[in-house]
């Protein structure tokens, strides 16, 4: 096992692919992965392209003790056209509620279809939050296409203090941390087996972390892309 050097820490790790090509239709469609962690939110994200033409996308957010959720996206001749979401999220009254959102658009962008389910009840959705929903669906195209452009890809597994072995069966030794670390989590990732998740890619027998996701006991299962909508 490598020593430990601080900023950067080198232990083993996983990798996952930020770009698959399948030519199945005789025509290339890339799969992107990425993510991105912002005060209380942790994002995963996932996106489909073809010949640069936004297909679908999908995330996994975790937001604190403000709940979560997952998405799907759907674009049709460059526009967002249906999304679907489900998650929980905090009622101060209640704790974690339960909620869905189905939202489908015309071409000109106007909601034809839409439901929100909260709890028990069903809501309207106000055009700010329709608007919203577009532009999250929007952000993660942009944000996964551009971490791509960076040689960047979502990375997850399970480290057991020794090895870091993927969510795919891959095992490798080194992982170098482009941001330095609370002591806690350098304590942690000593002795304690681990999930990992973050932002990073691979440099020679090295995989460079370049945004931390999650880090957190090796009970959690590796999350993968969401599901809800046809492609």
């Amino acid at each position: 096992m490598k020593k430990i050097l601080l900023p950067s820490l080198i232990i083993s790790f996983l990798f996952g692919c930020s770009a698959d090509i399948s030519n199945s239709t005789l025509e290339t469609t890339l799969q992107h992965s990425g993510g991105q962690s912002m005060g209380d939110a942790t994002s995963l994200y996932w996106f489909t392209d073809r010949l640069t033409v936004p297909l679908s996308a999908a995330d996994y957010v975790i937001a604190g003790d403000y709940g979560w959720y997952k998405s799907n996206y759907r674009w049709e001749e460059g526009n967002v056209r249906e999304l679907i979401r489900e998650g929980e999220q905090l009622k101060t009254a209640n704790g974690l509620v339960p909620y869905k959102i189905h939202v489908r658009f015309n071409q000109q962008g106007e909601a034809v279809y839409q439901q929100y389910r909260l709890g028990g009840k069903i809501l309207p959705l106000k055009p700010a939050m329709l608007e919203q929903l577009k532009n999250e669906a929007v952000n993660v195209a942009e944000k996964t296409k551009a971490q791509d452009k960076a040689g960047l890809g979502l990375i997850q597994g399970y480290w057991d203090g020794k090895e870091f072995e993927t969510c795919t069966g891959e095992e490798f030794e080194k992982l170098e941390f482009n941001q330095n670390l609370p002591s806690f989590m350098v304590n942690r990732l000593a002795g304690i087996d681990s999930y990992i998740a973050f932002v990073g890619n691979k440099s020679g027998n090295s995989l460079i972390v370049d945004d931390l996701l999650m880090l957190t006991d090796d009970s959690q299962a590796c999350i993968e892309r969401p599901k809800m909508l046809e492609e």
